[in-house]
């Protein structure tokens, strides 16, 4: 049965619920902690490690978790497979989310945050950094604009701006849709751009001119499984209609975008003669191993399987795969690969950089939950259709 995105009539304040609360309290005093005394006294960061999980994993996997939203934005509205509305505004707002706390966590890991802003006045036209700024910035922009139907129709009527600029944008959305597709494009490569310029400082396994290309074709290849995952945890979570119907033929898509990044992945490993160094038994090549073998190859042999597609608790551990491998590539290309020539001491997170990447994860899921509550981002249907 189909149903039309509407606000869902589920109880709010759930045990599951509350316990996010509990981690989002626990990031909000490490980064209290972070802000009082400074990064020295809260992190394990030092002027030879100048980076840890929240550039690595807060950042770096953010940035291509949210792909979903460009991916299938691309998918519905300029492809025209009107077929994947239904997952089309789930993973907007989950891209906004992301990309709203990957520029938090921007602005939690510089050391001067009040700082932030000199990108947008002194322009460094040689840096990644910058490329990846504008982009990032530009983009959040039009992904909250993307999101301005959404509100306008929950709260059109109570807020006459967001009527107004519903009527304004409706014309001109294609154009948001077409330059969130480019931007996404443009500063999910420049990330590995950043890499390629420490190269003498990377270890062999990721150390590739081709890392940009790498970064931008597993941002496609993680694009759907991260709306295959997000859409099975809501839907479960909520009780509501699982959309097989649409995910399953979303997967056959993944199977093009995953092959294409295995086939330069391991293109690239035997161009370069460094695939000897995935069997070498050290924690990298174990971690590339697992990254690899785990997050590509095995999902990938999965999704060719119809039953596996067809089976929502197979479609969903063949995604959690893709996905986990995916943020263990971005861990790995920006921590395990990354060995500065000055460090005294291999980086390991202090608890204070844990709790506020669990507290940001807490907060994003939080804030889910309250859009999908008030505003018509799932397809559910209503309580009573649910009982019967």
């Amino acid at each position: 049965m189909q149903h039309q995105p509407r606000p869902i009539d589920r109880p709010f304040w759930t045990p599951g619920v509350l316990v996010l609360l509990g981690f989002m309290i626990a990031g909000a005093v490490a980064l209290l902690a972070r802000f009082i005394g400074g990064l020295g006294y809260a992190t394990n960061l030092s002027n030879a490690t100048p980076w840890g999980i929240w550039i690595g994993l807060d950042v770096g996997s953010g940035v291509a978790l949210a792909a979903g939203g460009f991916t299938t934005a691309a998918l519905a509205h300029i492809f025209g497979r009107r077929a994947y509305e239904a997952v089309t505004r789930p993973a907007l707002l989950t891209a906004a989310l992301g990309y709203s706390f990957v520029a938090f966590a921007i602005l939690v890991d510089i050391g001067r945050s009040w700082a932030i802003w000199k990108p947008m006045i002194f322009h460094n036209y040689n840096s990644a950094l910058f490329e990846v700024a504008m982009c990032v910035m530009t983009y959040l922009t039009v992904l909250w604009i993307e999101m301005v139907p959404i509100l306008a129709e929950r709260f059109g009527q109570r807020v006459p701006l967001l009527a107004w600029l519903d009527k304004r944008l409706s014309a001109f959305m294609w154009v948001f849709i077409i330059l969130g597709v480019v931007l996404s494009c443009m500063h999910q490569s420049s990330l590995g751009t950043l890499m390629v310029i420490a190269q003498t400082k990377m270890h062999v396994l990721w150390n590739t001119p081709f890392l940009p290309l790498l970064f931008l074709l597993s941002a496609f290849a993680v694009g759907y499984p991260m709306v295959i995952v997000e859409t099975n945890l809501a839907t479960t979570s909520l009780r509501l209609d699982n959309e097989m119907d649409v995910l399953g033929p979303l997967s056959r898509f993944t199977i093009v975008t995953l092959g294409a990044y295995l086939l330069v992945r391991l293109w690239d490993v035997l161009y370069r003669g460094a695939l000897g160094a995935a069997f070498d038994g050290s924690a990298a090549a174990n971690s590339f191993l697992a990254e690899v073998g785990l997050g590509v190859i095995l999902p990938w042999i999965l999704l060719l399987f119809p039953t596996v597609r067809g089976s929502r608790r197979g479609l969903f551990f063949s995604a959690l795969l893709i996905v986990g491998g995916v943020v263990l590539n971005r861990v790995n290309v920006f921590i395990v690969a990354y060995t500065p020539h000055t460090a005294t001491s291999p980086y390991f997170p202090a608890m204070a950089e844990i709790l506020v990447t669990a507290g940001a994860v807490a907060t994003i899921m939080f804030l889910y939950r309250v859009f999908v509550t008030w505003t018509p981002v799932l397809s559910a249907p209503k309580q009573e259709e649910v009982a019967s």
